[in-house]
């Protein structure tokens, strides 16, 4: 295990080149699989979650190969149809290679997948849709078994709620299966868009995408591509965070502006500065920041769970009252235990947590459990007058790639450095 060394205080200031999305590369890596020709990823984050991922299609049989954030995927050779169940568990964004492998072998074994504790998250979307999809799943073991005998079928498919992992593996199935698919109440966010322009650029079909009504006409084959993975939206909202809480000022680069359209007003509410031109942000922050008013999460084009966290810590730099809804998981609160111990004043019923800011924060030791929750109480350190330390580095390398050394780059004082047991 590794951890964070970090003297806070300093104002975080300069220009930034976004990474690539990670939830946009998952699922694209993911539908690299699909029976064509070589895919060609640009701005591929480097995460330990791609290199997982790459680690998946490895095993599945496909030629892969990385130069800087190029990643080349070859899925001629792919013959295995089971997943190692260590490489499962790993990461939650796994069940995504469940529609590629029906598609493109007709059957799939993997496990319950894991990744970061958030409560539950229920795959029955995912695998309801399937079957609709004429794939028979059977459920044992921890293991689930899909087959489709006579191959993947267009349907029309309702979904409960927009779920992102869901529409993500219909779309996988549906391009090419035979006939039509319609999704209705399809999940909206860019990171969808994203798939799917990527899978039009091979000569799939789709229509609709980012308007939470799906139209899929399955195609026999699909081609080679090259595709650009658009900038990380929770990585740019986590970044305009820190700049926020340090007093700091940030140009980011490579971020598209219409993304963060419920993540922006939230900063200049609290007093920053906004400027968009083209594909940068830049954010100047207020010498005291005032309170968020009321953050509810909520699927997109609504303010996203995965910046709950890091605005939360920033919250805590405020003077005042500041209210969280968490409407998407039920255990996101996780990081409010460690920012009481650098002086947070937090109280959560619920889903609902009342942050009274102070103005200020002390250092601390504090532990992330996991990748949003860890990054936010890396935002709070970097704020925080005297040395932290934050344990559970890897769990942020899930998401945020050369995490410190960008931070670094900021003026931040941060160092990574193992673990020592005997410190504690």
């Amino acid at each position: 295990m590794e951890q964070y060394r970090i003297r806070g205080g300093n104002r975080l200031q300069g220009a930034l080149k976004l990474q690539g999305a990670k939830n946009s590369a998952l699922p694209i890596l993911a539908a690299a699989l699909l029976p064509g020709g070589v895919s060609e990823i640009h701005n591929c984050p480097q995460l330990s979650d791609t290199r997982r991922t790459l680690d998946i299609l490895e095993h599945l049989g496909c030629g892969v190969s990385r130069e800087g954030d190029v990643v080349t995927v070859d899925p001629s050779g792919a013959y295995r149809w089971e997943v190692p169940a260590p490489l499962v568990r790993s990461m939650r964004s796994s069940i995504i290679f469940l529609g590629a492998m029906v598609a493109r072998f007709g059957r799939a074994r993997l496990t319950y997948p894991g990744g970061c504790e958030l409560g539950p998250r229920p795959i029955d979307l995912h695998l309801c849709a399937l079957r609709q999809m004429a794939v028979q799943v059977e459920e044992t073991g921890g293991d689930l078994w899909c087959t489709a005998p006579q191959g993947l079928c267009g349907a029309r498919i309702v979904l409960l709620f927009p779920s992102v992992g869901a529409t993500e593996n219909i779309l996988l199935a549906a391009a090419t299966a035979r006939g039509v698919t319609r999704v209705t109440n399809a999940a909206r966010e860019p990171e969808i868009v994203d798939l799917a322009d990527y899978l039009i650029r091979r000569g799939a079909k789709i229509s609709g995408a980012g308007e939470g009504e799906l139209t899929v006409e399955g195609v026999p084959r699909l081609c080679g591509a090259a595709h650009r993975i658009m900038g990380d939206r929770i990585a740019a909202a986590t970044y305009l965070a820190a700049a926020a809480a340090t007093g700091g000022s940030l140009s980011l680069c490579g971020a598209a502006p219409g993304t963060l359209a419920a993540v922006l007003p939230v900063l200049e509410k609290a007093g920053c500065q906004i400027e968009t031109a083209g594909q940068t942000i830049a954010l100047r922050a207020p010498e005291r920041l005032r309170p968020l008013g009321v953050v509810r999460t909520m699927p997109y084009p609504g303010f996203p769970t995965d910046a709950q966290a890091p605005f939360l810590a920033l919250s805590l730099l405020a003077r005042g009252s500041s209210v969280f809804v968490e409407n998407i998981f039920e255990s996101r609160y996780k990081h409010v235990a460690e920012l009481r111990r650098m002086g947070g004043r937090v109280e959560v019923e619920g889903r609902v947590a009342v942050a009274e800011g102070l103005g200020q924060l002390h250092s601390a030791d504090v532990a992330a459990t996991e990748l949003r929750g860890g990054a936010a109480l890396v935002l709070a350190a970097l704020a925080a007058q005297g040395e932290s330390r934050v344990s559970g580095a890897g769990y942020i390398d899930r998401g945020y790639e050369k995490f410190e050394d960008s931070l670094l780059s900021l003026g931040a004082e941060i160092q990574r450095m193992p673990w020592d047991e005997k410190a504690e």
